[in-house]
Order: structure tokens, then C-alpha cells, then sequence
């Protein structure tokens, strides 16, 4: 996929969730203020995350497309996978947010007090809210994987999280409204339910954020597959030395092979344009590739 077609799709997505973000946020906490449900006034907040962490995709995708430079050899990719770290960290935050009001309502209604009995509106409100946002999540992570970029299925995730959040509201606010009376007690426990989910995917995500960061390897089945197609060519052997590392939205290859010792240089340059281009054929134009030809009788 070409650069600039790919940072399109990225803007594009984004900003419909940036959109879609903006105005559910405004209807749920409308809906939970008027419909007296502190489980949507939460639900809401956890939106108005969602809209914050659309514009740190939005500021770190126009950095990662910039091209390489004299400071950047490898170009500014990684700076995606700190978006991912970042949103990554706004879902912790919000998780740990969501379990702290919930342990306080539930020690409340546990000694108790009074709470607000929720309306009809923040029933209808919490239904809308896992529709959307189950929709964007769909939408968000399948123009991700087509542009491979960390940071828009990182925040795929963040959409996905606010549909789980709205399903826990949905039954809390439910069994307050339907059966009332202490089963209020289930807003906030099924809160800190999917705050547990939330707080999964943030550490999830956290992990394979850093460790893009420290430039692990990829998959092992991504490497075996590597070898394979340097293989293809009959007059390749001994690939060795394989290291591979993700930067952003494209991966870096270093690898060692072998010929006749005999072959021209004009024959093994020729050998390894081959090999980068069934590489960049499979893995993205953008693939870095970086071979060292040996001969086969090197001691």
C-alpha cells in the first residue's frame, strides 16, 4: 500500500471515530445526567476518552509518515507504537477509574445510603452505545489490519472497550431500574467486571507496545516464512543470521546467505534484488531489507 493512501485511510478512520466519539459522549452523559445513572455519567467519561486518544493517533500518524532522514535511518514508525503505548495507558487509567467508583458505590450501598434510581433514557442511551461503538470498533480495526498500523487497531481496542463498558452499564442500569431497591448493588459490580476486560487489553496492548519498543523479534512463524521465500531461489542456501524487528507500521530484515563462490558480483546483487523484491511482494513496499552474501565454502 502506498504512504500517503495508507496515512488517508488512517485520517479517515480516525476521524469518523473522532466524530462518532464527540456526540456519543455529549448524548451519554446528557443521558446520564438527566436519567440520574452515575453508571452513564462513568460510561460517558470512558467515551470522552476514546475522543482523546482519536487525537493522539491523529498527531502521532503525521509524524510516523514523515520519511527517513538524516536523524531518522530507519524513518519515524516507532513513533505509532508509542501512540499505541499512550492509548494504551489512557485504557489503564480508565479501568482503574472505573474499579475505584465502583468500589466506593458499592461500600455506600453496602452501609445503606441512599443512590439514585436510574431512568428510562439511560437504558436507551447505554443500548445505543453498544451498537456505535461495536460498529467503529469492526470498522476501526479492519482498516488497521489493512494498513497495518499499531496505533489505529490499538485504538480499535479503545472502542471495543467502550462497547464492553456500555454492556456492564446496560445490565447495572437494568436491574436498577427493572428491580430496583438493592439491586442497585449491580451497577457498580458489573462496572469493575469490565473494568477487568478494560484493564486486559491495556496490558496487552502496553505489552506489545514495549516491546516493539526494544525491537523484539517477530513471530517465529513470520520468520520461518521469511526463510522461505529467500529460499525459493535454488542457488540461495545456508540463510542465517535472521533478525528481524517491527518500526511502526513496517519490519526490518537482516540476513546472511550463501552462493557459489564462484558467482559474479553483477550475479549476486542481482540474486539479492530478487530476494527484496518477493520480500516487499509479501511484506510492504516499505520493508527494510539488508542482506550479506557469503560464499558456500567460507570457513
Amino acid at each position: 500500500m502506498k504512504q500517503d493512501n495508507r496515512v488517508r485511510k488512517i485520517y479517515r478512520v480516525t476521524l469518523v471515530g473522532f466524530a462518532v466519539n464527540l456526540l456519543l459522549s455529549l448524548l451519554k452523559l446528557a443521558a446520564g445526567i438527566f436519567g440520574h445513572s452515575a453508571a452513564m455519567v462513568a460510561d460517558a467519561v470512558h467515551s470522552i476518552s476514546d475522543f482523546a486518544t482519536d487525537c493522539v493517533v491523529l498527531f502521532f500518524v503525521r509524524i510516523s509518515a514523515k520519511p527517513k532522514d538524516k536523524d531518522h535511518a530507519y524513518g519515524h514508525g516507532k513513533y505509532e507504537t508509542i501512540a499505541s503505548i499512550i492509548i494504551a495507558l489512557a485504557l489503564g487509567a480508565v479501568g482503574v477509574g472505573i474499579c475505584v467508583g465502583s468500589a466506593q458505590e458499592i461500600a455506600a450501598i453496602i452501609r445503606g445510603e441512599a443512590v439514585a434510581h436510574p431512568e428510562f433514557i439511560a437504558l436507551i442511551a447505554a443500548v445505543l452505545s453498544i451498537v456505535v461503538k461495536e460498529w467503529l470498533y469492526r470498522y476501526t480495526v479492519k482498516v488497521g489490519k489493512a494498513t497495518d498500523s499499531p496505533a489505529v487497531i490499538a485504538n480499535a481496542w479503545h472502542h471495543r472497550s467502550d462497547a464492553l463498558s456500555s454492556i456492564g452499564a446496560l445490565i447495572g442500569i437494568g436491574c436498577a431500574y427493572v428491580l430496583g431497591g438493592k439491586w442497585s448493588i449491580a451497577d457498580p459490580i458489573a462496572a469493575i467486571v469490565v473494568a477487568a476486560m478494560i484493564l486486559k487489553v491495556a496490558i496487552d496492548l502496553l505489552r506489545k507496545g514495549f516491546y516493539e519498543l526494544v525491537d523484539g523479534a517477530l513471530p517465529s512463524e513470520v520468520e520461518e516464512e521469511i526463510i522461505r521465500i529467500i529460499t525459493e531461489d535454488a542457488a540461495i542456501s545456508h540463510p542465517h543470521n535472521l533478525r528481524t524487528r517491527r518500526i511502526g507500521a513496517t519490519i526490518a530484515i537482516e540476513v546472511h546467505i550463501r552462493v557459489d563462490g564462484d558467482m559474479s558480483v553483477r550475479e549476486s546483487h542481482s540474486l539479492t534484488e530478487s530476494i527484496e523484491r518477493r520480500l516487499r511482494e509479501r511484506f510492504g513496499d516499505g520493508t527494510m531489507i539488508a542482506i550479506h552474501v557469503e560464499p558456500i565454502n567460507i570457513i
